[in-house]
């Protein structure tokens, strides 16, 4: 099973911008579809981004669409998420996680079986 540790949290005001990788150890990360949700406090953890493992589509959250981006280079083992125009809403952990089922839409929290420990990303008012 793949290993995921995410990378990239941190304090940043709003409008400001971040960028959050995952590194991926231990499986065949180039077979994964990828993702990132957040968990916000006192609130579920949701979906925000993900990518299909051969990169040929991405999805984003309504809430995300147009600041954020997801990106992956398989050469690297690594799935990038950069965050642009930061809102205090965008306050959360935010977690990677991996599909290897090739599905073809990979946007349910169920949909992916590997999960990282999370980065906290705080955006201050």
């Amino acid at each position: 099973q793949v290993q995921l540790v995410e990378f990239g949290g941190g304090l940043v005001q709003t409008g400001g911008s971040l960028k959050l990788s995952c590194a991926a150890s231990g499986g065949a990360f180039s077979r994964y579809n990828m993702g990132w949700f957040r968990q916000a406090p006192g609130k579920e953890r949701e979906f925000v981004a993900s990518i299909t493992w051969t990169g040929g589509r991405t999805y984003y959250a309504d809430s995300v669409k147009g600041r954020f981006t997801v990106s992956r280079d398989n050469a690297k083992n690594t799935v990038s998420l950069q965050m642009n125009s930061l809102k205090p809403e965008d306050t959360a952990v935010y977690y990677c996680a991996a599909d290897a089922t090739y599905r073809a839409f990979p946007l349910r929290e169920a949909d992916f079986s590997s999960w990282g420990q999370g980065t906290q990303v705080t955006v201050s008012s």
